[in-house]
């Protein structure tokens, strides 16, 4: 009796703790499918053995199970590096990679695949940073530095001029001649017309 006053044994009870619902809160059904996206955890009652998961006894269905759950990285080789989000900045920057060949005339890359069009999958950005034994001119003021490879190509003053000679160059390339392109020009243009003389 003397025991009961006390109260409980420690570990040879236990209560559970569900939160009161009271009037005020506002439920939200969900359906299945918005519920299986949101939780992992969740299954639908036809997976359900005696109200438990059971993990499927076919090995192939076992490892697609396996495969969902397992996280999207590029494996032990390079340390687990997860697929990062795609955002607008970073597509554009991805795919100012690829044209890098067409910014600097003077530099020469190494050509990528040219009929794969999709940008990859698996890749991270970093931050050069400059060392103390770079000559200062060899660095990029704090002017220049801007957030994208975008920005900083639009401010570049020796790419501006560039982009600028390359578009006219192209633009007298595209443009109709005219008369220009009737008349021959150079040494035969001569024969000919002596010959329609006589």
């Amino acid at each position: 009796m003397a025991e009961k006053d006390k109260g409980p044994v420690i570990g040879l009870s236990w209560h559970p703790t569900l939160p009161t619902l009271s009037s005020s809160t506002t439920k939200t059904i969900k359906t299945p499918d918005e519920a299986e996206s949101s939780s992992a955890l969740w299954k639908p009652n036809s997976q359900l053995v005696d109200g438990l998961f059971v993990p499927p006894n076919d090995p192939i269905k076992l490892n697609k199970l396996r495969k969902s759950q397992r996280k999207d990285t590029l494996g032990k080789d390079w340390f687990d590096m997860p697929a990062p989000t795609i955002t607008q900045e970073l597509k554009r920057d991805l795919q100012l990679l690829k044209l890098r060949s067409a910014i600097d005339p003077k530099r020469h890359y190494k050509r990528g695949d040219p009929k794969s069009k999709d940008l990859p999958k698996y890749f991270q950005v970093g931050t050069v940073v400059e060392s103390a034994t770079d000559f200062y001119s060899g660095r990029l003021t704090k002017k220049e530095r801007k957030a994208t490879i975008a920005d900083e190509l639009l401010y570049d003053q020796t790419f501006r001029a560039y982009r600028k000679r390359k578009v006219r160059e192209i633009e007298e390339k595209n443009r109709p001649g005219g008369n220009d392109k009737w008349k021959i020009k150079g040494k035969q243009s001569r024969k000919r017309a002596k010959e329609r003389r006589h």
